[in-house]
């Protein structure tokens, strides 16, 4: 089970932090399955000390499996590199309200021509890390152990379960990249890994040396997602086994076997791969 600090709430500097709309939120949610999903929620925020907010204005699978499943894990970075992660339970959702209405008479929303806000979710917080800095150090030297892994690391084979856009996509250097899995508590947990690249068709792997204690504790054979995105806003998740770490010329590498990809891009989030093919009606 992953335990955050023995925080159980925000500090009036960790709500103002969270407050602009140029941030990066993350949701983890539980499929009915029991497989982790990732969802970019940028107008992830706080309302109070306990309690978390977030506005829906596109439709995607995460709406309806928080409402299935309430318990979610949540991570916030700033502009600045600062990082919150922790677990929340949703308990309801809006159409109105005073939050309703902040998220509507923001400039991202108030002056968009083509979506607002028509949801707002809430969630009471359970525990948070407290802020920390991303570890550039330890990022920078993981991403470089991962591109030297990665030649040696791919296996021949025929499936193209991630193409050629998302496999440039997640391994590019300064792209964004986080992975979720549910521990032992039933909570999906959130870990940066933007050393992540793909090293082949089927296969993402991650130095080990950036966010070490957290990668290790990931028990092998476990479900996994992880998703990238760029600044620009273009995104992918994949979903797979995580096949535990391997050990190359003494740098310790994880592994996650890639057998399902979405599109988590608006206007329409969907399944590419496998794919799905259009079915004959047969009957009306």
């Amino acid at each position: 089970m992953t335990t955050y600090n023995t925080l159980h709430k925000f500090s009036a500097e960790d709500i103002k932090a969270f407050e602009p709309t140029m941030k990066i939120g993350m949701l983890a949610t539980v499929s009915p399955e029991g497989l982790p999903h990732l969802t970019l929620i940028s107008s992830l925020m706080a309302s109070s000390p306990t309690q978390m907010v977030w506005g829906q204005f596109t439709e995607g699978v995460s709406k309806s499996y928080i409402r299935q499943n309430p318990d979610v894990g949540f991570m916030i970075m700033n502009m600045d590199k600062e990082v919150w992660r922790g677990k929340a339970r949703f308990t309801h959702s809006q159409k109105d309200g005073r939050d309703w209405d902040f998220y509507n008479n923001t400039p991202m929303f108030r002056y968009n021509a083509y979506f607002g806000i028509h949801t707002v979710y809430y969630m009471d917080l359970l525990e948070q890390s407290g802020k920390f800095a991303l570890p550039m150090s330890k990022v920078v030297s993981a991403s470089i152990k991962t591109l030297a892994i990665k030649p040696f690391a791919g296996k021949t084979n025929t499936d193209n379960v991630i193409n050629p856009w998302s496999a440039a996509m997640i391994s590019k250097i300064g792209n964004l990249k986080f992975l979720s899995y549910v521990d032992s508590s039933g909570f999906p947990v959130i870990i940066p890994v933007l050393q992540a690249a793909a090293s082949n068709t089927e296969e993402i792997i991650f130095s080990i040396a950036a966010y070490r204690k957290d990668l290790e504790t990931i028990p092998k054979g476990a479900p996994m997602a992880l998703f990238g995105m760029t600044l620009d806003m273009e995104d992918v998740l994949f979903r797979g086994e995580y096949t535990g770490i391997r050990n190359f010329l003494g740098m310790k590498y994880g592994c996650l076997n890639v057998n399902w990809v979405y599109n988590a891009m608006p206007p329409k989030p969907q399944q590419i791969y496998p794919p799905q093919y259009p079915q004959t009606v047969k009957e009306f």
